[in-house]
């Protein structure tokens, strides 16, 4: 017998010990030298490694990290204990090494008040060598492994530039007395350092700001839940919780697992799960989401998927893959990042033999070249894009936008044209009470008798009648003896009256004369509208009472959503798979042209009708069905309605967590502001580099200014991508 086909699996690991996106390179490199390994991204930014593989164990990939110098461990459910563990130590270290290095950087800092002040040598010597050798140890030791792993990373510029700082100034220090005292330069070495573990506080702290979205949906979910067991409520642990408990939720509290409400009414805020902004209305049989919060009633749900399986669960990954995750444009700068560090070691060996030899002046050229290599760092470069789409992402899921893959969010913004299901999309994919005409002008008398008819009903027709009977607060009639009549409708008693609600053809077998409302009856046909009629037999003849015609009504927000996009520039169309004259009625609504309709499509159609699309520009498919699914794949970017199939969902590139189309135009809009971000944020990391180098070289930075400029750029670069947390969807209630 044949042995089943292994499938690539996805491996997440987190990383510790990076600094850099020489870092981040070489990790990548070996994980990518493991057996089976397929591909491997490693994040800068999420400290996270995605590793594709075959027949690969997370211990062989762990241990192809150490030996490569850097810490792993298998991916944890949660990122907040992990983040939380190394602050308080990275704070203390910050601290220390800012009192050290305050007492060194006085004397420079008072002299524009005409203070001239120095401490004695023995004592700038005690307090540099702790935060060079104590604080700045992780310098030495992330520079080192690089070092036996034949690789170059930004903790080796830091660590030969402070050396050789410190090392003159201790030569200076210990060398026979001369005519003057010998220049010191412990300040430069110390203050370098504290402004270096600045910025990587900084970063960290910014780093736990981009990925505050994970960790708002992770604190969604409840510790316990209260299960009701053989009559009695238990409050478990949630990971106790089974599929198929019956889970009490009290108004207030949080949701804790995706079920089905088998008791009570209530209203569900899924503000943080979706962007819905309004309570959602919750009765028996409808179905609620673990991490909402309940509202003002005691509710009884039938628990259908815990753990992993979750929404909740579901979206925090989502979300976490397209974070960890890296954009296309990222590969441009790992190549830059792979020869940047070599590249550096030689320009400043090269301003240290040119200053040496050319002015004779070793000590000067040996302050240019640690100068040179201290602004080089190329931290900001790292982070450039990783910061920017963790910032985008995370906002993006806030607002109800959740990315598949980075891929999706840099190619959103290039869409040329966004093509829209119809039924369920546009629309609300339901049948609604469109039409209601009583040929004795009392519309209410007419939609009571059809209420009262369909009392009970589970028909589609049935519930639009219901349902529009509830919104105008009419009470159904009382009707006896109902009956359904098959093909042909619903019929009923009322006192002394026989009633008959159906199609036109029972209406013409009954011999009702519907003359009487043709006119509005081929309008509604025209507009896609299917009708029922409602007739009554007092005595001998049947006699029209009126006419009822339902449509798939649009949904509040497609004409803002249309509108929304004709205001980015973007083509909206519709493809539908209805006839074309309802296809044309709800495009008429939203405000598409009729030349923007392709109506009566198959599947195959669809996805015919997106390769032409393609064929002008990038293209965009939005649907919630089954049969959308192939063209929801063959569009440049797909966009699921959340509220649609899970095939759906799984083709598209992007789910949007409700029903509201308003959130395309937000996609593609947080799409370019992101890529913008990576734009800037790429511009400032190069023009930091490009002109600090230079300049370094040329003695005209020192070394304490370089490491100033190189923290800062790795500040601005991050401060720059949290920009994007300000910003705010369109598709508000």
């Amino acid at each position: 017998m044949e042995a089943p086909m292994q499938s690539d699996t996805t491996l997440r690991l987190d990383i510790s010990g990076m600094t850099c996106a020489s870092c981040a390179g070489r990790v990548e490199k070996a994980l990518r030298k493991v057996e089976g390994v397929r591909e491997a991204s490693v994040n800068l930014a999420t400290e996270t490694a995605s590793v594709t593989a075959l027949g690969v164990s997370p211990d062989a990939l762990v241990q192809a990290v150490e030996r490569a110098g850097y810490g792993a461990r298998p991916h944890a459910e949660t990122v907040e204990p992990a983040k939380a563990d190394g602050m308080p130590r990275e704070t203390l270290h910050l601290l220390l090494a800012v009192l050290l290095s305050l007492p060194l950087a006085a004397p420079m800092l008072l002299m524009p008040f005409g203070v001239h002040w120095a401490l004695p040598g023995w004592a700038q010597w005690l307090l540099a060598t702790p935060v060079q050798f104590w604080l700045g140890a992780r310098f030495y030791r992330a520079g080192f492994a690089a070092l036996r792993a034949r690789s170059g990373n930004m903790d080796q510029l830091v660590a030969l530039g402070t050396s050789a700082a410190y090392g003159l100034s201790v030569y200076h220090l210990l060398a026979p007395a001369r005519h003057h005292a010998a220049p010191l330069y412990f300040e430069s070495s110390a203050v370098v350092v504290t402004l270096i573990l600045l910025g990587k506080w900084l970063e960290a702290r910014a780093r736990r700001q981009a990925s505050d979205a994970i960790r708002a949906l992770q604190a969604l979910r409840p510790a316990t839940a209260r299960v009701l067991r053989d009559g009695v409520e238990t409050e478990v642990p949630i990971t106790e919780v089974a599929v198929g408990d019956d889970v009490i939720v009290l108004p207030g509290e949080r949701i804790p697992v995706d079920g089905q409400v088998l008791d009570g009414r209530s209203h569900s805020d899924e503000s943080l799960l979706s962007g819905e902004s309004l309570p959602v209305p919750k009765a028996p049989g409808d179905r609620v989401t673990g991490g909402a919060v309940n509202g003002e009633g005691r509710l009884r749900i039938r628990t259908v998927a815990v753990g992993a399986e979750t929404a909740l669960a579901r979206i925090v990954r989502l979300v976490e893959d397209a974070q960890a995750k890296k954009a296309p444009i990222q590969r441009i700068v790992d190549q830059v990042s792979a020869v940047f560090v070599p590249t550096v070691i030689v320009i400043a060996l090269i301003t240290l033999l040119g200053w040496g030899i050319a002015r004779g002046d070793w000590t000067q050229a040996l302050l240019n070249a640690v100068a040179v290599l201290v602004i080089a760092c190329p931290c900001a470069l790292g982070l450039a894009t990783p910061a920017a789409v963790m910032a985008g992402t995370g906002v993006a899921a806030r607002a109800g936008i959740l990315v598949k893959d980075v891929e999706a969010l840099e190619t959103t913004r290039q869409l040329r044209t966004v093509a829209f299901d119809k039924t369920g999309t546009l629309t609300v994919g339901k049948p609604t009470l469109m039409r209601l005409h009583a040929l004795d002008g009392d519309d209410a008398a007419l939609l009571a008798l059809a209420a009262g008819l369909q009392q009970g009903s589970e028909h589609p027709l049935a519930k639009a009648v219901l349902d529009a009977a509830r919104e105008r607060g009419i009470a159904a009639a009382e009707v006896a003896d109902i009956a359904a009549v098959a093909g042909r409708g619903v019929q009923g008693r009322r006192g002394h009256s026989q009633l008959a609600l159906g199609h036109a053809r029972w209406m013409g077998e009954l011999g009702i004369d519907l003359s009487p409302a043709q006119a509005l009856a081929e309008e509604a046909s025209s507009a896609g509208q299917t009708q029922s009629w409602l007739a009554e037999k007092a005595g001998e003849g049947w006699r029209l009472l009126g006419l009822l015609a339902f449509g798939d009504a649009p949904r509040p927000q497609s004409a803002q959503a249309v509108a929304a996009l004709h205001a980015l520039g973007i083509r909206p169309l519709m493809l539908s798979g209805d006839n074309r004259a309802a296809a044309r009625a709800v495009a008429g609504q939203v405000g598409l042209a009729q030349d923007e309709v392709r109506a009566e499509l198959l599947p195959d159609d669809k996805v015919r009708a997106i390769r032409e699309l393609a064929e002008q520009g990038p293209v965009g498919m939005v649907g919630d069905g089954l049969n959308d699914a192939p063209a929801l794949a063959a569009a440049t970017v797909g966009f699921a309605m959340g509220s649609g199939t899970d095939v759906a969902m799984h083709a598209a590139g992007v789910t949007l967590m409700r029903p509201d189309p308003r959130l395309v135009a937000d996609a593609i809009d947080i799409s370019r502001r992101t890529v913008r971000k990576i734009h800037q944020n790429l511009f400032w990391a190069f023009v930091y580099n490009v002109v600090g180098i230079p300049l370094a070289a040329l003695g005209m930075l020192d070394p304490m200014l370089a490491g100033a400029a190189m923290a800062l750029s790795s500040v601005s670069v991050v401060t720059n991508a949290l920009l994007l947390r300000r910003w705010t969807p369109q598709a508000r209630d």
